[in-house]
């Protein structure tokens, strides 16, 4: 089995698993480690509360660049169905799943 490493680590669940579709639609194995520990915030370490992406190191570079791709300022936009305001990256509206126009 190859050898994996830390991609990101973080305590945003919903912004793990938007960063794990992403790589895995591009071809990239992700592992997502620590979201089961997420129920015990609160009562556990600070340090065991973060969610974490592993991928191979053979794709870790590819991987790399493709979140970095996601850090370029781009304007969030408004649904015109529920008015809420999402992330340039998304396609769907995440509170009502319209699609962006």
């Amino acid at each position: 089995m190859e050898e994996r490493s830390r991609i990101v680590a973080g305590g945003n669940l919903l912004q793990a698993h938007t960063w794990k579709g992403l790589l895995e639609t591009s071809g990239i194995e992700v592992e997502l480690r620590g979201e089961a520990l997420l129920g015990g915030i609160g009562e556990l370490p600070v340090d065991l509360q973060n969610v974490e992406l592993w991928v191979c190191d053979s794709k870790y570079e590819q991987a790399k660049s493709l979140l970095e791709s996601l850090n370029a300022d781009s304007p969030q936009w408004q649904c015109v169905k529920c008015h809420e305001m999402n992330e340039s990256s998304f396609e769907l509206c995440w509170q009502c799943s319209a699609e962006r126009c």
